[in-house]
């Protein structure tokens, strides 16, 4: 039987696959201590599950506009306006089912069969995967802890070629943490207006910032790059909404219109209840946000501390998200267990069966010198956890 050459290509994603497998350990009865899952363990605050519940009890339950309501659209805009100092207008939104399917609609959009996309590594597992079912061609740009894992423009610049269709920024990033400063965010757009390609760019971990750091659109410097620019962005990080899956983007009137046409192929609306549910939290109180960013700060440095006092390990204290990235490359080569490590892979798998914890491998994310590990988990989890990897490696 033949099969899909393209959908065979693909890779599946490393960090559900990990958070599948602790999870079926914890149903057998093991207790795991799980570093592994990309959200917040905060409960959605209570005014956005009362507007969800509201909106069943009206009858709001039958199709929307494939795009997205009106309403949800103004209240997108009105967040650009106010937190990034950008203007669009309700033409220029697409409300998609996560901000994971508003990045396929991204690449659906612009690629053409073997268009190149920039993407800097580490990067999200899913972005290099989005590039190859849109029939591009994901050319990975190398970046180091030395350089706080962000890319100098000359390296940007070298990386393009006439086949060069977009780059894809995400700042504050998955798996790293790390924030694109102004001025640097600004060489990028100017390069990319010079080069006229695309950025997309991936917002979602906008309001988890720290130490002084600011959140800046690459679109708001000058209409041409806002032109070029697609913004992704969602509810899920910043409201605890993962399983409301809601996203959005911002771009040019005729890219939003593509993007709306595709998806009323894949999938016709999103959520109708979900979207009520985003309208509320966009437009009502974001005390709980803060809330959380002040946890995220106090678990961070206290993660960061520990792994930087475990012999063998080290990382660099994120400046945003709610990941770390643990340098093992002092293990790799090593025997634990009587099986030699030669990769994340196996530091994983091997830490997962034999001390029950639960950490992404960063094969997926590009490098196979890090795992990452999420402190979007409470302190006493983060301590045990920490404890048994000492343990482990100790042993």
């Amino acid at each position: 039987m033949k099969l899909s050459t393209k959908a065979l290509s693909i890779s599946p994603s490393s960090t559900l696959a990990i958070d599948a497998k602790a999870k079926k350990m914890k149903a057998d009865g093991i207790d795991v201590i799980g570093f592994g899952a990309g959200e917040p363990d905060f409960d959605t605050p209570n005014h956005i599950k009362e507007a969800a519940i509201k909106a069943i009890n009206d009858g709001f339950t039958k199709y929307t506009p494939a795009s997205g309501t009106l309403e949800l659209k103004q209240a997108v805009c009105k967040k650009f306006e106010k937190d990034n100092g950008l203007i669009y207008t309700p033409s220029n939104i697409v409300i998609s089912n996560g901000a994971k399917h508003s990045l396929v609609n991204a690449f659906q959009a612009i690629c053409n069969v073997g268009d190149e996309v920039i993407i800097p590594a580490p990067y999200w597992v899913s972005y290099p995967e989005m590039v190859k079912l849109a029939d591009g061609v994901p050319v990975v740009l190398n970046t180091t802890e030395e350089s706080g894992f962000k890319f100098t423009i000359e390296q940007l610049e070298a990386a393009i070629t006439p086949k060069t269709r977009a780059i894809v920024i995400n700042s504050p990033s998955n798996p790293t943490g790390m924030v694109y400063s102004k001025e640097e965010l600004q060489a990028i757009a100017d390069l990319a207006v010079k080069k006229e390609i695309y950025v997309i760019s991936d917002e979602i971990y906008e309001k988890l910032i720290y130490d002084g750091y600011e959140h800046v659109s690459i679109a708001s410097f000058n209409d041409k790059i806002k032109d070029l620019t697609i913004v992704v962005n969602g509810m899920a990080k910043s409201y605890s909404m993962t399983g409301w899956r809601i996203g959005y983007t911002a771009s040019n009137a005729k890219i939003a219109e593509i993007m709306g046409n595709v998806q009323s192929h894949a999938t016709s609306n999103p959520n109708s209840i979900a979207q009520k549910a985003a309208e509320a939290a966009l437009n009502g109180p974001q005390d709980e946000v803060t809330m959380m960013v002040g946890e995220f700060i106090k678990r961070r440095d206290y993660m960061v501390e520990r792994i930087n006092s475990i012999p063998g390990l080290s990382c660099i204290k994120p400046n945003g998200a709610f990941y770390v990235m643990m340098n093992i490359s002092k293990i790799i080569g090593k025997e634990l267990y009587g099986k030699k490590i030669n990769g994340s892979d196996d530091f994983a798998n091997i830490l997962l069966e034999k001390a029950n914890v639960a950490l992404v491998p960063g094969s997926g994310f590009g490098t196979d010198i890090h795992v990452r590990l999420s402190y979007a988990t409470s302190i006493k989890n983060i301590t045990e956890g920490l404890n048994r990897i000492e343990k482990f490696l100790n042993t």
